[in-house]
């Protein structure tokens, strides 16, 4: 019986280690879960920019499109009042990329002005649909188009999770439409003072 229970405590251990997420997170605990961030797109100012080029920062990642009608306003609106409430110097080591899943329409140009809103933090990337589909395959987000109507509008659907690098790159959270802001705030602040 007692080599049952040491047998069964050495187990509940193991899986601990393997898989369970750290309660004292607010938001979604995914580290370990997904890869490091790595990707090649081309930024606001239309040059080609990688991971390597916000290495230190924390960095925030939302896949999107500017003419998108009610997921992406409100998210990167959320986004700013949450970098608002983390204070300047606490603010400039946040990097929000929003990376545009609707290249043919949201050009380097039209990307600036519409980040341009939400604040200095935030970053619009894009690229070929070559690298938007290694990035989404790599965090195993989708994105589809839909028919395109008389005046050749369409819709996008994307996903409208946002996804936490650390200052080394490494995944740690996954901030989904019911966190509050107030557990986002905290989790940043927890993720940004170590």
């Amino acid at each position: 019986m007692l080599m049952t229970k040491s047998k069964t405590v050495l187990l509940s251990g193991v899986l601990w280690l393997a898989g369970c997420s750290d309660p004292s997170w607010q938001t979604k605990d995914i580290s370990g879960l997904m890869p490091p961030l790595a990707f090649e797109l081309t930024n606001e100012r239309d040059q080609p920019v990688s991971e390597a080029d916000y290495a230190g920062d924390v960095i925030l990642l939302f896949f999107g499109f500017t003419h998108c009608p009610h997921i992406c306003p409100t998210t990167l609106a959320n986004l700013a009042a949450v970098s608002q409430a983390l204070g300047e110097e606490t603010r400039d080591d946040l990097r929000v990329l929003f990376v545009s899943v609707d290249p043919a329409r949201d050009n380097p140009a039209t990307l600036s002005a519409y980040t341009e809103a939400f604040g200095p933090e935030f970053i619009g990337l894009t690229g070929g649909q070559e690298d938007l589909q290694a990035l989404t395959r790599r965090y195993r987000v989708t994105y589809g188009y839909g028919e395109k109507d008389d005046n050749g509008h369409y819709d996008v659907s994307h996903s409208n999770a946002v996804f936490v690098f650390d200052r080394d790159g490494d995944a740690q959270l996954l901030i989904r439409e019911d966190d509050t802001n107030e557990a986002i705030v905290a989790d940043l602040n927890r993720l940004m003072t170590h």
